[in-house]
């Protein structure tokens, strides 16, 4: 390889792009960078390609007091350096920056044995390094442009809402979601969190009726619990309803059972997430609790392992290339209150929000005294929104005994 080496460097251009410190005469093996010493003349004096007879005839008659043994040995090693062929320009740059970086990481590590033994006490020989060759190992990217022409964009965003909202006063104000979102949706506790999730997936023009293929990791409640509200969303029937009459639930959950997969993921963390994304390619994911995924060895700061769950369920939709569903609570002090924000997610400071590319925090009306039973109402708050731009709250009605939200 060095003798293809050499010959590539006997070419002006790739010479001049690599000489000097780019290029030391300790990449080679002893006698081969004597030769190379013969080249960086040439190159100084004739400033122009030259040839490997050219380099012989300039080595041995710069060394006339060589041994005959010494004169054989170099006379084959040119003969030898004749035969090979250059190496193509891209992989002589190559080969040359690792054997340059190896160089490099060399005296480094030269400079780290001479700091444990205590030989040198002071930081400028490292720094000079660095300021030195810091340039030469920035690496040379060949970046292929997205393609922003106007029809790509167009056809792009109009399959921003594959998967549309089935409530009404949402879908006017955000149509929908595709794959590679990751959508947060927020409530304090008996709120109708899950119900709002089984709603827009199970209830009729939800996303299973529209043909996604929607997997809940559920890890608060019982999957029975859960799947039970699927069940009555999707049949418009209340549970005892579907006791009395399991053959018409049991007709009207068809058509959406086999695109919607539960499991009790109680336990695992945002990577088993990952691999079952890998393994069934689902349209729709939904983390019911989001959070409850997070790991927290390794972090100094609950919100700072939020925020890694929040980031790692993003690569998740964009890599496996689903809409993700992340759902979370709300701290103390949304309660009792119709207009939230982001600030109110339990447990995160702005590292979880600012994954999101949809934010949708739910409240109810607060309870006033002498009231027999909860209001039904819900509001919507859209405190983030990078598909359509708009934010503010939208209005609708939850039928906690058959788990719908209605407009």
């Amino acid at each position: 390889m060095e003798l293809s080496l050499i010959r590539s460097l006997m070419d002006k251009s790739f010479y001049d792009d690599h000489r000097g410190a780019k290029c030391p005469d300790r990449l080679f093996s002893k006698d081969v960078r004597q030769i190379k010493s013969a080249i960086d003349k040439a190159m100084d004096t004739y400033t122009r390609t030259v040839t490997p007879d050219e380099i012989e005839a300039l080595f041995m008659s710069s060394n006339p007091s060589m041994t005959t043994a010494q004169k054989q040995a170099y006379s084959a090693l040119f003969h030898q350096i004749k035969k090979e062929q250059p190496l193509g320009t891209d992989i002589a740059q190559e080969v040359l920056s690792k054997l340059f970086q190896q160089v490099v990481g060399e005296d480094i590590a030269n400079l780290g044995f001479d700091y444990v033994n205590g030989a040198k006490s002071s930081l400028e020989p490292l720094r000079n390094i660095l300021e030195h060759y810091g340039d030469d190992f920035t690496p040379n990217l060949n970046i292929e442009w997205d393609d922003i022409d106007l029809d790509t964009l167009l056809a792009k965003n109009d399959l921003e809402a594959r998967w549309t909202f089935n409530i009404p006063s949402l879908t006017r104000k955000v149509e929908g979601v595709n794959a590679g979102h990751l959508i947060e949706i927020g409530a304090r506790p008996n709120t109708g969190k899950t119900s709002f999730h089984a709603s827009l997936i199970a209830s009729p023009n939800g996303f299973a009726h529209q043909g996604a293929n929607c997997i809940i990791l559920c890890n608060e409640e019982g999957y029975h619990r859960v799947g039970a509200r699927y069940l009555t969303a999707s049949t418009g029937m209340e549970m005892r309803e579907i006791k009395a009459n399991p053959s018409k639930a049991r007709d009207l959950y068809a058509p959406v059972k086999n695109r919607i997969k539960i499991k009790d993921a109680t336990g695992r963390d945002m990577a088993w997430v990952e691999s079952v994304c890998k393994a069934y390619k689902p349209d729709v994911v939904l983390l019911d609790m989001g959070d409850k995924f997070a790991r927290t060895s390794g972090f100094a700061r609950a919100d700072e392992a939020l925020k890694a769950n929040a980031v790692h369920a993003r690569q998740i939709a964009k890599q496996h290339e689903c809409a993700v569903f992340y759902m979370s609570q709300l701290s103390a002090e949304a309660e009792g209150k119709v207009v939230l924000n982001q600030a109110m997610m339990e447990g995160s400071r702005t590292g979880k929000a600012a994954e999101a590319d949809l934010m949708i925090l739910i409240a109810k009306n607060p309870q006033v005294e002498g009231q027999d039973e909860e209001d039904s109402q819900r509001h919507l708050n859209i405190v983030k929104n990078k598909l359509t731009g708009w934010h503010g709250s939208v209005h609708c009605e939850l039928n906690y005994k058959t788990a719908r939200y209605e407009a």
